[in-house]
């Protein structure tokens, strides 16, 4: 069947939007009709080589959509099901997802962007093989994908609401809840409040932080970090964040820190930030090939940790439902996230919007 696509072809270059061929799904596989899709940083990190991915490949790995067909040996999903997509496949057997970290598993040893049997499901006109963002690739009319990666959710959730879930929603809420288990009543500050940024301050209200410091280089940014529950803000082009953080916390320095740039100067001042004994947590996915430095003997001399945060270290078909809950129950904000919509023609737009800081997130919907 054919489907409608975002590919990079060239690193650095323009996305592709084309026709492709894709094929049915094989034996634990599902092909599901794609609703909406969130445009996040991760998949521009992509095209610009930050996240590597050999061309071509077809991006998206934030979405929701409706099951059209199973594959031979899918049990616990089937035609017309309402699924979020989740970025890692799972085994839920392995060492790691038997500690209940899920997003960490073991078992699958296959290169990038492959399906677990190491072919492909997308072709273009010329018989070239398409690699798929996360082996779901979001940004595309259909997918065909591993029945690991879908979250079952139910049909009166919007799947445009969805979608965002799949990524930013929680990777921001999880890293502030599942990673760092930030108690009530400390002190927060979380560094770049695009989409993910956005959704650890909505964390950290659910954490009952006393006090939610943004940080980002844009107003409008920053002003996106007032509606969703900053209590101040500091805009690093204007003032030293690290400076102007600890003035807030009477010069100690916050109890936690979310670098959610992937940035190696804004992780150092996410370390800086945090008072002794305090955690900076690294949620940003930065170049593969960057890395950071810090005087060690920091480490011993005042306690602070540094520690990583994938996908909010969640379990995602126990959080993602959670999630979706809350935000029915009017706790989570997500109709506010959803600043423009795009059509998939405009996903070169959809990007530059997102680098000039126009959006909390924006999303992709299909007919």
């Amino acid at each position: 069947m054919k489907t409608r696509a975002a590919v990079m072809y060239k690193h650095n270059q323009p996305v592709v939007v084309e026709d492709l061929e894709l094929e049915d799904p094989k034996a634990n596989e599902v092909l599901v009709r794609t609703a909406a899709s969130g445009v996040c940083h991760s998949d521009l990190s992509v095209v610009t080589g930050a996240i590597y991915y050999d061309a071509a490949v077809v991006l998206g790995h934030e979405g929701a959509g409706i099951i059209e067909h199973v594959g031979k040996d899918v049990k616990d999903f089937r035609v017309g099901d309402h699924v979020i997509l989740s970025f890692v496949t799972y085994c839920s057997d392995c060492k790691m997802c038997r500690m209940e970290k899920v997003c960490l598993c073991e078992s699958y040893d296959v290169p990038r962007g492959f399906q677990l049997d190491g072919t492909y499901r997308l072709y273009n006109k010329s018989g070239q093989g398409i690699l798929q963002m996360a082996r779901i690739a979001t940004m595309a009319e259909y997918m065909v994908v591993p029945h690991q990666n879908l979250v079952k959710i139910d049909d009166h959730h919007s799947l445009e609401k969805a979608a965002l879930v799949g990524c930013g929603v929680t990777t921001g809420v999880g890293a502030v809840l599942n990673t760092a288990k930030v108690e009530p009543g400390s002190s927060v500050a979380i560094i770049g409040t695009g989409g993910v940024g956005l959704n650890a301050i909505q964390g950290a209200v659910l954490a009952k932080a006393e006090k939610i410091i943004a940080v980002d280089i844009t107003e409008k940014k920053l002003d996106f970090a007032k509606g969703f529950g900053a209590t101040h803000v500091v805009n690093a082009s204007d003032d030293d964040p690290v400076k102007a953080v600890r003035e807030l916390t009477e010069g100690r320095g916050v109890d936690y820190a979310f670098e959610v740039i992937g940035n190696p100067d804004t992780i150092v001042q996410a370390y800086r930030m945090v008072r002794a004994a305090g955690t900076a947590v690294i949620v940003g996915m930065a170049h593969h090939q960057k890395e950071f430095s810090i005087p060690a003997q920091h480490f011993v001399a005042t306690e602070r940790q540094i520690i990583g945060s994938f996908y909010g270290s969640c379990q995602p078909r126990v959080d993602m439902p959670k999630l979706l809950n809350l935000y029915t129950e009017g706790k989570l904000k997500l109709d506010e996230l959803i600043t423009k919509h795009y059509q998939l023609d405009q996903i070169n737009e959809a990007f530059a919007d997102m680098e000039a800081g126009e959006n909390a997130r924006g999303v992709i919907t299909f007919n």
